[in-house]
């Protein structure tokens, strides 16, 4: 198994910019994906954006595409969240998430809602002040 730590979380003003880290640790070997989701205060889950760990294809939500920017560090076995031009309906719990089976493509229904991913971390908090 995999197990993973973020970081990077804190308070942030509108229009500022955070990079989340999240370092997996374990069974990195098997990657096939991973990504990030977020939940806001009373809302459901939301994805944000993923990668293919070995091709480096990114697939965004259509809120975060033109803000955010997803990267891997293969040697680091770490994942990150590039967030520029944060605004305030970015506050959430940001959580990253491991697929290391690859049941299905990154751009799927299925990989966006995150119910068969292997491993999730902890989560780190972004708030975006007005």
């Amino acid at each position: 198994q995999v197990q993973l730590v973020e970081s990077g979380g804190g308070l942030v003003q509108a229009g500022g910019s955070l990079r989340l880290s999240c370092a997996a640790s374990g069974r990195t070997f098997s990657t096939y994906a991973m990504g990030w989701f977020r939940q806001a205060p009373g809302k459901e889950r939301e994805f944000v954006a993923s990668i293919r760990w070995t091709y480096g294809a990114r697939y965004y939500a259509d809120s975060v595409k033109d803000r955010f920017t997803i990267s891997r560090d293969n040697a680091k076995n770490t994942v990150y969240l590039q967030m520029n031009g944060l605004k305030p309906e970015d506050t959430a719990v940001y959580y990253c998430a491991a697929d290391q089976r690859g049941f299905s493509s990154i751009n799927s229904p299925e990989w966006v809602r995150g119910n068969t991913l292997d491993a999730w971390g902890q989560g780190t908090l972004v708030t975006v002040s007005s």
